[in-house]
């Protein structure tokens, strides 16, 4: 186990090490034509990748055990902060999602995001018995997974609502809850956010373009068919780092959402892999590291954490390509972020914790069981 800790610290510390080159890389155009400064967004980039390791350092060591006393208490408040969001966030291309506190801006659905995961793993720890009765194991799981969903989509903020949704409903599934369940859920969930989606007019359009390319083969939009210029250009090897051309403000949002189609360009399609690759090892470490966990709520702890940034990647990766329509959504550890970095690190800080935790279990279980077998041999 402390080998997969390991393996996934240098994982996400080698992605945020190339994330702060390509950022660099992508953001430098920009930056001197908007803040007449090369450096501008790079520097707060840094910033925040340096705040995001010594929370991933210092949350490795606080025993995961504790959340479970503060997750409802905890996951209540961030329903308040959602809440208030809505009223005094300002809004930024037509969503308010940001909060300003004055010496940095931060965006709840992305602190909601990791803080329902925990309580979802308490809840279905402690209702593992009656998870099977709708009425009193899976309902009163499934109302904090609607209620901070549909806040996060009311801001909105249709990606993160959905992606939510998803990841709990897969995280419920392997708890335990019935298919059946699962299954109606999951349709009433669609069925909802399609209605909410069609009276927005920005997602409404990008439904609607993307339902449009697939009928008569047009572009999606400006980004993705600059994407796809992008990640073409880069051919095998890549035209280098630095040498980008969609970089050069052809490309909305290269240092961000579509950050994946700069590196594809400045690295190939090999360095593109290899970085599919990190987030692969990645989800397998996770997921064994939550299969060999010392208990049920940090098994399921564990699973969501590890789910949670796999689907981002894919996601991400799958806007960039033109395979699912465009979303707001950051390349996990790469993209140029803030709350959304942060708390990225602590859900890792936590996944070693458990690792760190089910080790020493293990080693505990090891040395009684070797000092029983002494027993018996003097006996």
């Amino acid at each position: 186990m402390k080998k997969l800790a390991l393996t996934i610290f240098f994982d996400a510390f080698v992605l945020m090490l190339l994330g702060l080159v390509i950022v660099m890389s992508a953001s430098s155009t920009y930056s001197v034509f908007r803040f007449d400064s090369v450096f501008h967004l790079f520097s707060s980039h840094l910033f925040k990748v340096i705040v995001g390791i010594s929370f991933m350092a210092l949350f490795s060591f606080i025993p995961y055990d504790i959340y479970k006393s503060f997750s409802k208490p905890a996951v209540i408040i961030l329903t308040l902060v959602l809440i208030l969001t809505l009223f005094i966030a300002p809004s930024i291309k037509g969503a308010g999602r940001w909060l300003n506190l004055g010496f940095v801006s931060v965006q709840p659905a992305d602190i909601a995001r990791l803080v329902l995961l925990v309580h979802l793993a308490f809840l279905l720890d402690k209702k593992h018995d009656i998870l099977e009765n709708f009425r009193h194991g899976f309902l009163p799981i499934i109302i904090w997974v609607a209620v901070i969903s549909s806040l996060i989509i009311l801001q909105p903020n249709f990606s993160t609502g959905i992606l939510v949704v998803l990841i709990s409903l897969t995280i419920m599934f392997v708890g335990g809850a019935k298919p059946k369940h699962i299954f109606v859920s999951l349709i009433s969930f669609f069925t909802a956010g399609v209605f909410a989606a069609m009276i927005y007019p920005h997602s409404r359009a990008r439904i609607l373009a993307f339902i449009n390319s697939i009928q008569n083969g047009s572009d999606i939009n400006l980004q993705v068919k600059q994407a796809i210029y992008s990640l073409g250009s880069g051919g095998l090897f890549g035209v280098g780092v630095g040498n980008s051309m969609q970089s050069n403000l052809f490309l909305p949002e290269a240092y961000g959402d579509f950050i994946f189609a700069i590196l594809g360009e400045e690295l190939g399609f090999i360095g593109a892999v290899l970085v599919l690759f990190s987030y692969l090892i990645l989800f397998i470490a996770g997921i064994l590291i939550a299969k060999k966990a010392k208990d049920r709520f940090g098994q399921l702890l564990a699973f969501g954490i590890t789910i949670s940034i796999i689907t981002y990647a894919f996601i991400n990766v799958a806007v960039t390509t033109g395979i699912v329509p465009t979303t707001g959504l950051p390349l996990p550890f790469i993209s140029y972020g803030g709350t959304s970095l942060v708390f990225l690190c602590i859900g890792v800080g936590i996944l070693i914790n458990i690792a760190f935790s089910s080790n020493l279990k293990l080693k505990s279980v090891e040395d009684s069981s070797l000092r029983n077998q002494g027993n018996e041999v003097i006996i």
